[in-house]
């Protein structure tokens, strides 16, 4: 099973739900030091939870920018892969393309796109065609 993010008429693979989580997860650890969703709401607490209002569209934009820049600064290694047991790991352990040299560019699709470049395509495409984003 895979997950998909859609606007509209638009949809993209993300991929398999434990790597949508383990997507979230790495955010909410190195980015919300008093938990889950307090600093990302609309990032961690709707569009995790399957839906986002476009009205909240360009607020989420806004939060997965600061979410990147800030996973830009870590190493591949730092990568979470559950929140709830922080000592799992990737199927694929520490095997991973040379070319991933940080966070935030560790989350590639199950079909090969960068997951922050197709979540801010749907987050913008919300935004500017007022149709909410959902996750599923």
């Amino acid at each position: 099973m895979t997950v998909e993010v859609t606007v509209g008429s638009i949809t993209e693979e993300f991929g398999a739900p434990s790597f949508v989580h383990s997507f979230f997860s790495t955010i909410s650890v190195h980015c919300e030091p008093n938990g889950w969703g307090s600093r990302l709401p609309h990032l961690m607490n709707e569009l995790y939870q399957g839906r986002l209002p476009h009205m909240n569209a360009l607020p989420a934009l806004a939060e997965l920018r600061l979410a990147k820049a800030t996973l830009d600064d870590l190493p591949p290694s730092s990568v979470v892969w559950d929140i709830e047991n922080r000592q799992s790991i990737p199927p694929w352990g520490n095997d991973i393309s040379a070319h991933i040299t940080s966070l935030g560019n560790y989350f590639v699709s199950s079909i090969g796109l960068d997951v922050f470049q197709v979540l801010e395509c749907v987050l913008a495409a919300s935004a500017e065609e007022h149709q909410d984003v959902v996750l599923q």
